[in-house]
């Protein structure tokens, strides 16, 4: 997170961010009712359940609003350094 950010989607924005950070929490439902049956260790998994394996981190534009991966934000700042 040490790293210029720029918008990649209203390409102006260089200093107003919401970086959200994401905790995933690994569940089994009752299909019926939506209720809560068990809740996943992180350690102690069912062997059907795959484990989250995206982003812990993910930032939005506070200026358009649009949320994308962190290294969206890095890569466009890298391409457009001149500007």
């Amino acid at each position: 997170m040490s790293a210029p950010y720029l918008c990649p989607g209203c390409k102006t924005n260089r200093t107003r961010f919401n970086i959200i950070e994401q905790v995933a929490k690994s569940v089994k439902k009752n299909p019926q009712t939506g209720e809560v049956l068990e809740e996943y260790a992180e350690e102690i998994i069912s062997p059907m359940h795959l484990q989250y394996k995206g982003p812990d981190v993910r930032i939005q534009c506070a200026a358009c609003g649009i949320i994308e991966d962190e290294i969206s934000f890095i890569k466009r700042a890298e391409y457009n350094k001149s500007s």
